[in-house]
């Protein structure tokens, strides 16, 4: 029987006793966790940024158990969404950027104000509620001290990812439910007609929804801050965006031989202000055929989890075609999502790709069907990046 929507199953009654809304979520996982958290800062002068996920990981597992689901709902359905509001404000009126100009020093919303253009009243409220956040630190009446977040949110790989993929997106995941509902509540894979599509009514994909509200940069700063902290790869790179990869490649080995040849669409080409002049651009669209024949290396990061394996079907097709058996390798880097265990930001990804793309982040088994079975490749090896990190995928003709 379907889900009416109502508080139960087909029903008025609620499963549970309204009073469970005001009790800690998970009281009794306390003391252990904080034994964990004190062993875990013993740790981090000495284990690395690992040790640091670790402890990140258990501070956010006390404070989920010390909440209530009265509170968990109130800090989603309101303080969340007004963050987003003042993050996203922050960065279009250039509030960030002036702030981490003036240095760290306490500054009031009357000096602010004045430089962006802003009604003073609209700036208090909602640095007010983004100092009730711990986004920046309220140092008085109206004067607030900048962090180390809010002046990453000055750069644009930073910042520009709120209006990229807040601003522009949103209702992908916010109207999922409906979405789903009136299809049947079954997996989405048809790259067509998206959770996004419907939120916005457009029958434009993501990125053509982006380039038309002007926000298409925005998204490929977007992609060089997700980019950070991950180890380079390398050489066609196959909708390479504005080159971060093979920009990142070239400045741990530039000796490497070869030629380096970056592809993308016409439009994210033309966006490309500055790049290393050993990088060859080429405006190409991976759904035709591949200009490139016999490459040494065909490279792909994070392309293949944007379309359902029908579309990726083709998209491979095109790669293959262009392969020079013996010589060619197909580098996919990408995630490959462990059978349990998966980290948070990996399953995050993949409810944007279920949400905007009616797409997946794939699991081993996942990529094997896709890669050997469907499309005819052999993958040689899977190089695991390490948690939370993409994999890379190493690929060749049969």
């Amino acid at each position: 029987m379907a889900n009416d929507g109502t508080n139960g199953i087909n029903g008025d009654h609620p499963a549970v006793d309204v009073a469970i809304a005001i009790q800690p979520n998970n009281a009794e996982a306390v003391p252990d966790l904080l034994k964990q958290i004190t062993a875990g800062v013993s740790a981090l002068e000495t284990g690395g940024d690992e040790a640091r996920h670790d402890l990140l990981i258990k501070a956010r597992t006390l404070v989920q158990s010390l909440e209530t689901p009265r509170e968990t709902m109130v800090k989603h359905c309101w303080a969340q969404t007004g963050a987003m509001a003042g993050l996203c404000f922050g960065v279009d009126s250039g509030l960030w950027k002036l702030m981490a100009k003036n240095g760290d020093r306490p500054q009031t919303v009357a000096e602010l104000a004045e430089p962006l253009g802003v009604e003073p009243l609209l700036l208090s409220r909602l640095m007010r509620h983004l100092g009730a956040m711990g986004y920046i630190i309220e140092t008085g009446t109206d004067e607030y001290k900048p962090t180390n977040y809010s002046k990453a949110m000055s750069i644009p790989i930073i910042g520009d990812g709120y209006l990229a993929m807040i601003s522009c997106t949103s209702q992908g995941p916010i109207k999922f439910h409906e979405y789903s509902r009136k299809r049947g509540f079954k997996n989405p894979t048809d790259a067509k007609d998206t959770s996004m599509m419907y939120g916005y009514q457009t029958e434009m994909d993501m990125f053509a929804w982006q380039q038309s509200l002007g926000y298409g940069m925005h998204f490929n700063h977007h992609m060089g801050g997700y980019r950070q902290g991950r180890p380079p790869a390398f050489l066609v790179d196959i909708g390479g965006s504005v080159g971060h990869d093979l920009d990142e490649f070239r400045r741990h080995h530039p000796d490497a031989p070869g030629k380096l040849i970056l592809q993308d669409l016409p439009v994210v080409i033309g966006q490309i202000k500055e790049l290393n002049p050993a990088i060859t651009t080429m405006e190409y669209d991976f759904h035709t055929a591949q200009p490139v024949e016999g490459a040494r290396a065909y490279y792909m990061h994070s392309c293949l989890h944007d379309w359902p394996d029908d579309v990726c079907g083709s998209i491979l097709a095109r790669i293959k075609a262009a392969m020079k058996p013996g010589y060619s390798k197909l580098l996919i880097n990408e995630n490959v999502i462990p059978s349990t265990g998966a980290y948070w930001e990996t399953s995050a990804l993949d409810m944007v790709m279920l949400t905007l793309f009616c797409s997946t982040e794939r699991t081993e088994t996942d990529w094997y069907n896709l890669l050997e079975k469907q499309a005819g490749l052999k993958i040689v090896k899977i190089w695991s990046g390490g948690k939370g990190v993409e994999s890379l995928i190493e690929c060749e003709l049969p």
